[in-house]
């Protein structure tokens, strides 16, 4: 088991996002999520055809300066979310065509290996009103570990699959942008200019860590990751240096109400589940020595030795093999093919009999 870090978490530290990651204890954080300033560079202001003013991304925070600063300012703060996270963790980042591609070089650069890019694509984005380019409907997330190695990352699959009807998760992402009444305002207005919808957080965040894990934002805003993250039972350390949007984050999460443990379990992978030898069914007494076992349709038959290897007419060997060699094949799985008989002239495939003892040892 690796050695619990101490770290304080349920916090927002304010000040500059390299100097405070810089007083986190390394590989002390199990997920960093990241949305940088995109550094936008727009010049002049834009206006709909009513001639309403668009409300744009002009924020001080987002003026970063030209590539070479940026690509510093890029390369400090990924090299600070690096030392903080832990071997199996992993990072998301997300950015726009003005700064995706900058940032995903320089993940490359600090030995980051790339997992996958997800489209975000938005359902409702903002037209291109000058119409002098294609309308800008997606975003771009890249989800990267720490390395190459051979260490596991958390990744619920399976959780995924059944968020999404059943479907392998793709890495394109239809989703609104943040509107309504989950769009922070002041006075009217949108307290923060890029708020991501708490949507698009619940999947990363689901998605890539487990129950009491510890996730690090550090361009924290108004607060979307500390959020979700509490609803979700993960712990959260945001970073952040405008004291207002501090207060704005705060506020906002103090009225989270976090999901019940029990309704936080989700559907574990398969190379997640115990594994079950078919010996132990033969020992634990589910399909003594002896038993007779046929597929499906009865055509084929074996019977079931002590040590949990089946023998046939012709040859002998385990439940898979002798699967494989029956059906003239060559691999088969056993727990699929093999049935025994549950009375009353049914037959029943032995992977019941696995459920059965997993659930057990669950």
């Amino acid at each position: 088991m690796p050695k619990p870090v101490d770290i304080k978490t349920d916090t927002i530290l304010q000040g500059d996002c390299v100097a405070r990651m810089a007083d986190l204890p390394e590989g002390s954080v199990d997920l960093v999520f990241a949305d940088p300033p995109y550094n936008l560079q727009l010049e002049g202001e834009l206006y709909r055809p009513n001639q309403t003013k668009v409300d744009a991304v002009d924020d001080d925070w987002d003026q970063v300066g030209d590539f070479v600063t940026y690509d510093a300012f890029t390369r400090a703060w990924l090299g600070a979310a690096k030392r903080v996270l832990k071997p199996d963790g992993t990072l998301w980042v997300i950015g726009s065509y003005h700064n995706i591609f900058r940032v995903g070089a320089i993940l490359q650069d600090l030995g980051f290996w790339i997992l996958n890019d997800v489209i975000w694509r938005k359902t409702n984005p903002m037209p291109n009103f000058r119409g002098r380019r294609f309308t800008n409907a997606h975003e771009t997330l890249i989800w990267a570990s720490p390395g190459r190695g051979k260490r596991r990352y958390t990744f619920n699959y399976d959780a995924l699959k059944q968020l999404n009807d059943g479907l392998q998760m793709r890495s394109d992402w239809t989703l609104p942008i943040c509107g309504g009444p989950e769009r922070l305002k002041v006075e009217g207005r949108k307290a923060h200019s890029t708020q991501k919808p708490e949507a698009l957080l619940y999947r990363v965040i689901l998605g890539a860590t487990r129950p009491g894990d510890v996730v690090l934002d550090p361009f924290f805003g108004s607060g979307t990751t500390g959020a979700v993250a509490k609803r979700l039972g993960r712990l959260y350390v945001g970073v952040e240096r405008d004291a207002e949007y501090v207060k704005l984050a705060q506020g906002r999460i103090a009225k989270v109400e976090p999901i019940e443990r029990e309704a936080l379990e989700v559907t574990r992978s398969r190379r997640e589940e115990p594994r079950i030898p078919f010996g132990w069914i033969v020992e634990r007494g589910l399909l003594p020595p002896g038993t007779v076992l046929t597929d499906i349709a009865g055509r084929h038959a074996a019977k079931v030795r002590a040590d949990g290897t089946l023998v046939t007419s012709d040859a002998k060997g385990s439940i898979h093999q002798m699967g494989a060699h029956v059906q003239h094949l060559p691999a088969c799985n056993g727990w699929h093919f093999w049935h025994f008989d549950a009375g009353k002239g049914e037959r029943r495939p032995i992977e019941l009999l696995r459920l059965k003892l997993r659930a057990e040892l669950n």
